[in-house]
């Protein structure tokens, strides 16, 4: 493919991309400059799966001038009970392709809190902020960026599932944790699996805070992040599946007394929440991203933010003709996350560590804002995603 595309999406140069025979992209450097990248007829792709990550691949993708289709079995917009945060990080990822945020949608996010009984520690992202955002408004938001660049989408319970791929060059599967894409390839083989349970509603009241906060029990986490100037998400993170969000909220006597009064303007929605690492994300013509190539748990708050990596090397991996370097790359972007993952999670399993944790980092001002900062920060190395080589 040409070696100017692989620079555009190295460079991060803003894309504006029509539905033609060529892909169109606007530098920022030199407006005036456009770079023209060649549509291969011969190179079609097919995104099985029309969430944030598929249609993020398929921005991607499509930028670096490949002819793509989308299917997803469900009617826009897609919802599922998630955090709806993204890190600044997963913004930047954003901007780089192209994809703005308007002015005004969600909430601007300035870092974390963790709260364990009488303790509470904050820390700051170190470079900008992250957004809640309403997952519906998100997927409108990224439909309308890969219509507009030319990405052909079907939706409907018949697209889910085509019926022949052999038309396509490559197939990315974007389909979930419960992936058929994944099943189909043979690419179900685990390195660990762990499940928990997640519920999430929205409740209109105006945020007190724009800090995500997460409260700490013995068998879950309850955090709560802005969304808008005049709602918050609540959402609820536990290894109970009877507990629900009623409930659990009771333990937390402050934040019940925020939420009193203030009316859910969502039902609640529950699913899980799965921290999974494959063997292999890539078998032939077949890649995958987002959660159907493993995930971490909600409690990181980088599932969007590492799909949206995801989406990026993937690409350079196709311009490149090489997926193996797509399976280089998904190992080193998850790295980091699952480890996060890991910590956290043995915080959720072992109360009186966790006490013990919390203790410390309330104890040594700093500490806590500098491993947010380390979590938050791009990866590092050969494979870090929109740097130049």
């Amino acid at each position: 493919m040409d070696e100017s595309a692989l620079n555009f999406l190295r460079k991060g140069n803003d894309c504006a991309a029509i539905p033609s025979s060529k892909v169109t992209t606007r530098t920022p450097e030199r407006p005036e400059q456009f770079i023209s990248v060649n549509e291969r007829e011969d190179q079609k792709v097919l995104v099985v799966g029309g969430g944030p990550a598929g249609l993020a691949a398929a921005i991607a993708v499509r930028a670096a001038g490949y002819r793509v289709t989308l299917v997803e079995r469900a009617h826009p917009p897609v919802d599922k009970a998630c955090g709806e945060g993204i890190l600044p990080d997963g913004i930047a990822v954003l901007r780089r392709m192209g994809i703005r945020i308007p002015t005004g949608e969600g909430f601007a996010i300035r870092g974390v809190r963790f709260i364990s009984d009488d303790v509470s520690v904050e820390g700051e992202f170190p470079s900008g902020y992250g957004l809640g955002l309403r997952r519906t408004r998100l997927h409108e938001i990224l439909i309308e960026h890969a219509t507009r660049t030319g990405v052909r989408v079907l939706w409907g319970p018949s697209r889910g599932k085509p019926a022949d791929t052999a038309g396509f060059r490559w197939v990315i599967g974007a389909d979930g944790l419960r992936s058929r894409t994944r099943c189909a390839a043979g690419l179900d083989s685990t390195r660990r699996e762990c499940f928990r349970f997640g519920f999430r509603r929205h409740h209109r009241l105006a945020p007190w805070t724009d800090f995500v906060e997460v409260y700490w029990g013995d068998d879950c986490q309850v955090y709560v992040t802005p969304v808008g100037s005049d709602q918050v998400g609540v959402a609820l993170l536990t290894r109970n599946p009877r507990l629900r969000l009623d409930s659990a909220i009771g333990a937390f006597p402050v934040l019940q007394r925020r939420l009193a009064g203030a009316t859910a303007i969502t039902l609640e929605r529950g699913g899980l929440t799965v921290s999974r690492r494959l063997d292999r994300v890539v078998q032939g013509k077949v890649l995958l991203i987002g959660d159907a190539s493993g995930s971490v748990d909600a409690v990181t708050g980088d599932g969007l933010s590492l799909a949206f990596r995801q989406s990026l090397a993937l690409a350079e991996a196709l311009l490149a003709r090489d997926p193996a370097r797509y399976e280089s790359a998904h190992r080193a972007l998850i790295r980091r996350p699952a480890l996060v993952a890991w910590l956290l999670l043995r915080m959720d399993h072992f109360p009186a560590v966790r006490r013990v944790i919390m203790r410390i980092l309330a104890g040594c001002p700093g500490l806590f804002a500098n491993l947010l900062a380390l979590h938050t920060a791009p990866p590092e190395g050969a494979w870090r995603v929109g740097s130049p080589r």
